[in-house]
């Protein structure tokens, strides 16, 4: 009993590998989406010669994290999730393409997903991988005059790009911006850079670009700077420079004025003193006599 009962399992196990052998699933490795826009997740299920006409029983596709299937069939029933179905509106089992289609394409979207199928010759699986990407949208660029700082904004990209930015002979200054992300509810990024004018600049415009993840230029901007601007700045730089020149001289000369009122103000009090007339007695001051000079006559 027990030798037939180690028979019929060698038996199952190779019955089960020679059906899982008879059908071979076609996907892609990667796709990529676009963000708002419809995604093909391709599959294609393929009988060996021997199982060739075995009908299709099972489908189902699951995403990595999602514990439903976003689209099944099974016993003659589909059930799909909103936003997903077959990738051909009149599907049916005689129909060995099994890809999965996404109506609107967003962020969440991204992720590794499963195809399984089974039919009366056997089943297989295969895991494919949806990329998802969106254009940033064309930089705005604005100047705040009080700091002479560029601002130039991106918005509803993804994955996370970068605000470069260039002078008009093509060299980079982005090392001296500062560059900020913000991901907003839908996962898109919104970006913003800060460039400073350098004290004395003279470069006439300045370019801001995007750049994906990829390291692709998707978007630009030029701001040119207005010929006001850059007087004004250099005036700017010609004063705070006089004024660290001029600013001590005031200091030192208010010094000498204060000094010399000084002095002069202690020589005419000396003068008043030195000219103060004083009262004499012209006969000689005997002992015992009033000593106090007499009335001057009228």
């Amino acid at each position: 009993m027990a030798s037939n009962g180690v028979l019929l399992l060698f038996t199952f196990i190779h019955l089960s590998i020679g059906h899982t052998a008879f059908v071979d699933l076609e996907v892609r490795a990667e796709n990529v989406g676009k963000y708002g826009q419809q995604s093909l997740l391709e599959c294609v299920y393929i009988h060996s010669p021997e199982a060739e006409g075995g009908k299709l029983v099972w489908v189902e596709w699951k995403k990595e994290g999602v514990e439903e299937a976003l689209l099944s069939f099974h016993k003659g029933s589909t059930t799909a999730e909103s936003g997903y179905s077959f990738a051909e509106p009149s599907w049916n089992t005689t129909n060995r393409n099994v890809s999965l289609l996404i109506t609107s394409t967003s962020v969440k979207d991204q992720g590794e997903y499963t195809c399984n199928v089974m039919t009366e010759s056997g089943d297989g699986f295969k895991n494919t991988r949806l990329r998802v990407t969106a254009k940033y949208n064309k930089p705005a660029i604005k100047l705040d005059p009080q700091t002479s700082t560029l601002m130039c904004d991106s918005d509803s990209g993804y994955p996370e790009g970068q605000l470069c930015w260039f002078d008009e002979f093509g060299t980079e200054w982005t090392k001296s911006s500062q560059m900020e992300a913000k991901k907003t509810e839908s996962g898109l990024f919104n970006l913003s850079s800060k460039l400073t004018l350098m004290d004395g600049s003279t470069f006439s415009s300045y370019t801001c670009k995007v750049f994906n993840v990829s390291g692709g230029n998707e978007e630009e901007a030029t701001y040119t700077v207005q010929e006001p601007e850059k007087t004004g700045r250099a005036q700017g730089n010609k004063m705070d420079g006089t004024t660290k020149v001029v600013a001590p001289l005031v200091v030192i000369g208010s010094l000498i004025v204060g000094l010399l009122l000084l002095m002069l103000l202690l020589y005419k009090r000396r003068s008043q003193r030195d000219h103060q007339p004083v009262d004499t007695c012209d006969s000689p001051v005997e002992q015992g006599e009033d000593q106090s000079c007499p009335d001057s006559p009228a």
